[in-house]
């Protein structure tokens, strides 16, 4: 993996970090296995900021956050023909709903990656996000070792890679709320990709505020992930709801459970769901936060995704 450049370094606006990130990755034409080539949101690499490429097979994904010309794009375009790689596609993340261009080969709209061993359908070009947050795998794979027997709730469930994790995990049950019936759906179609038995799982079209009850009588569960979104007005806004939640946890938990409890907003640092927890749930320890894959360099750990484990213990 590259080094990213110290915060003191000149600022440098030029792509070649990129360029040599792509021709370090590793590849195989025949593998599906997904990862992030370069992290620019990182802020390891001056002028790179707005710039991230990840690998979803077989599409070579670059996701900007602010405008760029396709014409100065091109150095990652040709580094990744001499790759081998034969499609390429260009995410404006600056302009609403993350419209994508082909900048090489015919366009995709659906193809099936693997993280782990374990499979998961992207949707390219429909969504702002393709349907997997590759930033979690950590998360998964922590979930995964530690779902033998276990049952799981998954809150915010999205398109259920925690939920395919557990299952893959050995877990007993696992049930997954969202508020969207299209991603559970396509959560759904994750598992089937895995061939999964789904008659522990559950998949629960719902506003988790107005859905306790039926979170507590499908419970009570030793394994909760919560990985709610930052900031969606009427759904979840973090530094008014997260507290919301917390503080009803004990409500659905066995007399011993483990949590993961996820933020992924840069504004805000771990000791803010360290102290929330301290206050709502004080009967939750905070144990230790997960490192982010190595692929996901931060000059500011704060501002990376905070992926934090807390051992629940009843009076």
């Amino acid at each position: 993996m590259l080094t990213p450049s110290s915060p003191s370094s000149p600022i440098n606006s030029s792509l070649n970090a990129a360029v040599e990130a792509i021709e370090h990755a590793e590849f195989t034409p025949e593998s599906s296995e997904l990862g992030r080539w370069f992290h620019g949101r990182g802020h390891c690499y001056p002028g790179l900021e707005h710039l991230n490429i990840d690998w979803l097979p077989p599409v070579m994904l670059i996701t900007l956050y602010q405008a760029e010309s396709q014409e100065r794009l091109q150095p990652l375009v040709d580094a990744a023909m001499a790759k081998g790689v034969g499609k390429v596609a260009l995410q404006h993340r600056y302009q609403r709903g993350g419209p994508i261009d082909w900048l090489l080969g015919e366009s995709l709209t659906e193809l099936v990656v693997t993280e782990q061993g374990l499979k998961y359908g992207l949707q390219l070009g429909r969504s702002q996000n393709h349907g997997l947050f590759l930033d979690m795998a950590n998360g998964r794979q922590w979930l995964r070792q530690r779902a033998s027997g276990a049952r799981v709730l998954n809150l915010f469930a999205y398109t259920c890679g925690f939920s395919v994790a557990a299952v893959a995990g050995g877990a007993r049950t696992v049930v997954n709320l969202d508020m969207s019936k299209g991603a559970l759906k396509r959560g759904q179609q994750n598992h089937q990709l895995n061939d999964h038995d789904l008659r522990g799982v559950r998949f629960l079209p719902h506003d988790l505020f107005r859905s306790w009850g039926k979170l507590r009588k499908s419970g009570p569960y030793d394994r909760v992930v919560i990985d709610p979104p930052s900031f969606q007005r009427g759904s979840f806004v973090a530094t008014e709801d997260y507290q919301r939640v917390l503080r009803r946890l004990p409500e659905l938990l066995l007399p011993e459970a483990e949590l993961l409890v996820c933020l992924n907003d840069p504004t805000i640092a771990p000791d803010f769901l360290i102290e929330l927890m301290q206050q709502h749930c004080p009967n939750a320890k905070y144990v230790e936060r997960l490192a982010n894959p190595d692929s996901f360099p931060e000059q500011d750990p704060n501002r990376a995704l905070k992926v934090l484990h807390f051992h629940y213990q009843a009076d």
